[in-house]
């Protein structure tokens, strides 16, 4: 050994040895390469949901559970409400053939949200009454803010409500904008949590709740516009500060096509533009397609038929591509169903008044049409939509025929509570610069 050391090639040898054997055995050990960042939404679990209904006394609330449906009364007159895990759905309706408040009505207890938007009937043509709680132990605050024909009209008496922890807050919103014939509210919490509902009671006659439109999208779907006689008027605001060049196509039972003389629509920045789209759609159960260079929201009041019409509303919404669940159905519920682009499959299933789950079955939808179809279920019931294929977009109808005019109501099918979409995350030293 010392005379290969002594020797002049020797000691470089050993250099060169023992590096080798370091960088080998750096090689073996080292770590895993990290898999590379998502580059769009993650899917995953909701663990836990709350969900708040405006209250009445002895109203009785229908509370789904993935395989279960149980139904509870309201104690009191104040806000109910519940707290699940994932896939938790609820809602009420109510029925009335007299009286101001005439008709079918139909509630989904909302969850807490960052922002809302509401689109219908302004105060000036009915009685539109907010509800703003905050069912957690820690303060919120909200700005609520009404669009109407001529832009922004609440000024800023809606700006910075306070709430306080499990309160209640009702809003008359003729206080905020008494002349508006439509609008476009929106509801932003600037901090804390706050559920969204309003009930709308038409000076003709006819009452439901308002469903809460999607977030401000270059493209959006409205499903749910049923078949029959009656007004439809298609609501779209444009809240940002850029006008909207609103281009609208029709997908109904028979074809997909623009309506003559309503394929587009102007929408200064700021403003609601209202649209009879009645003749459009000719009847025929049907969604409407918006697309806009700029972000828009839009909703289709429904009026129907008789001595004393009722009235029903339904919103721009996502596909079912997360599933969706209605809790609150009863004989006679239909399933409005659009597929968008290519044909679609949507897997139903019903669970019923006792808890009793039936055996699901499938639901085509041709390319670019729309089909109405009846839920087969008696009694009381919750409803629960699974995605198959394609990009499908829905709405539950409720519908009574009655002597002096149709009894309707619409909800149109959300997002159910058991997947949420979580934005990519990325490693950046700026979150904790400042």
């Amino acid at each position: 050994m010392k005379a290969f050391v002594e020797n002049r090639f020797g000691l470089p040898a050993l250099v060169v040895v023992a590096l080798a054997a370091m960088y080998g055995i750096a090689y073996v050990t080292r770590p895993a390469p990290l898999p590379p960042p998502p580059t769009g939404p993650t899917k995953v679990a909701v663990e836990s949901v709350t969900t708040v209904c405006p209250g009445a006394k002895d109203r009785r609330v229908d509370v789904y559970l993935p395989g279960s449906l149980t139904t509870e009364t309201m104690e009191s007159g104040g806000p109910y409400v519940t707290k699940g895990p994932g896939g938790l759905e609820a809602g009420y309706l109510t029925r009335a053939t007299s009286g101001a408040a005439r008709g079918l009505a139909g509630v989904r207890c909302t969850e807490p949200a960052p922002a809302t938007w509401l689109l219908g009937p302004g105060p000036a043509d009915a009685d539109v009454r907010l509800h703003l709680t905050n069912a957690d132990k820690a303060p919120a605050m909200a700005d609520v803010q009404v669009y109407a024909v001529e832009g922004l009209v609440s000024g800023d008496a809606g700006i910075g409500l306070e709430i306080k922890p499990g309160e209640h807050r009702e809003i008359d919103l003729k206080t905020l904008a008494p002349s508006a014939d439509v609008m476009a509210v929106s509801v932003t919490t600037t901090f804390g949590r706050v559920a969204v509902a309003a009930r709308t009671v038409l000076e003709s006659g006819g009452v439901d709740w308002l469903p809460a439109a999607g977030t401000p999208a270059t493209r959006v779907v409205v499903p749910g516009i049923p078949k029959g006689g009656g007004l439809r008027r298609l609501l779209v605001a444009a809240p940002g500060e850029t006008d909207a060049a609103v281009q609208i196509r029709a997908v109904s039972e028979d074809a997909e096509y623009a309506m003559k003389g309503r394929e587009t629509l102007d929408v200064p920045a700021g403003t609601v533009a209202a649209l009879d789209v009645t003749t459009g759609i000719a009847g025929s159960a049907a969604a409407l397609v918006l697309t806009s260079p700029t972000p828009i929201v839009a909703g289709v009041t429904i009026i129907g038929t008789g001595e004393k019409p009722d009235v029903a509303y339904t919103a721009g919404t996502p596909s079912l591509a997360l599933g969706s669940a209605v809790a609150r159905n009863t004989t006679g519920a239909r399933l409005l169903l659009t597929a968008v682009g290519a044909a679609g499959k949507v897997r139903v299933q019903v669970v019923g008044a006792k808890g009793k789950a039936e055996s699901p079955y499938e639901l085509e939808i041709p390319a670019d049409r729309t089909r109405d179809v009846r839920v087969k279920a008696k009694g009381d019931f919750a409803v629960v939509l699974t995605p198959i294929a394609g990009e499908v977009y829905g709405t539950r109808l409720q519908e009574e025929r009655h002597k002096s005019g149709t009894l309707l109501t619409a909800q149109p099918l959300a997002p159910a509570r058991t997947w949420t979409m979580l934005p990519a995350l990325t490693d950046t030293p700026r979150v904790v610069l400042p």
